[in-house]
């Protein structure tokens, strides 16, 4: 019998040290650890795979939390009996004391309250993951409703574009010359352009038959 534990935390900027010090006391080999750096959205997660392939009837599996296995209800109960009745392995959950399979005395009452236990913490941890969700986008909105803008600021366009543009139309130079001379990417240059073009065209300019080759 082998004893495993899994750690799971959203992203690699949060610190999995509160869980690993939970598993302090079981002096589990640090090869038998599976950490994942992901959302508990699903159980595709690479660390949590291996593990599932690693375990065997008779194993134990310890996780801090019911969370930490999950946070969607219907795979959180499907992953438990996976492991439960399929591989044959137990699984002890640190913080509450109901969910742990190794307690097998027949008990017929106490099996119906550990599986209604973990239904509750299973519902509860997708529901935490819904309002969670809910307040990231009720954030967001706020915060555009403010004026707050998102994602990269919009590189501003040199003084001296509309000189490069224009010798780039007239064939006096290419399109990736112009661009590295501004010093900006290609792509830019030609988005800079297109932006030019709509301009030139919207104010009826005279430079806007120039345009007439990027048709």
């Amino acid at each position: 019998m082998k004893q495993y534990a899994y750690i799971r935390v959203s992203s690699k900027d949060q610190n999995v040290d509160r869980q690993l010090l939970a598993l302090k006391e079981f002096q589990i080999p640090e090869k038998q650890i599976f950490c994942d750096y992901q959302s508990g959205k699903d159980f595709n997660r690479p660390a949590y795979r291996k593990l599932i392939k690693k375990l065997r009837s008779g194993d134990l599996l310890i996780i801090k939390s019911i969370d930490r296995l999950g946070r969607n209800y219907t795979e959180i109960l499907e992953q438990w009996r996976l492991i439960t009745q399929k591989i044959g392995a137990d699984i002890l959950v640190l913080d509450m004391n109901l969910l742990d399979t190794r307690n097998k005395d027949n008990n017929l009452t106490g099996t119906l309250i550990a599986d209604l236990v973990l239904q509750i913490f299973a519902y509860v941890a997708e529901t935490e993951r819904t309002f969670i969700r809910q307040r990231q986008k009720e954030g967001i909105a706020a915060a555009l409703a403010k004026g707050t803008h998102f994602g990269r600021k919009a590189m501003e366009v040199p003084e001296d574009f509309e000189k490069y543009c224009i010798l780039a139309l007239k064939g006096n130079l290419t399109q990736r010359e112009a661009a590295e001379l501004l010093g900006v990417s290609q792509s830019t240059f030609c988005r800079w352009m297109r932006e030019y073009k709509e301009k030139c065209i919207l104010m009826g300019d005279s430079d806007s038959r120039l345009f007439e080759s990027m048709a």
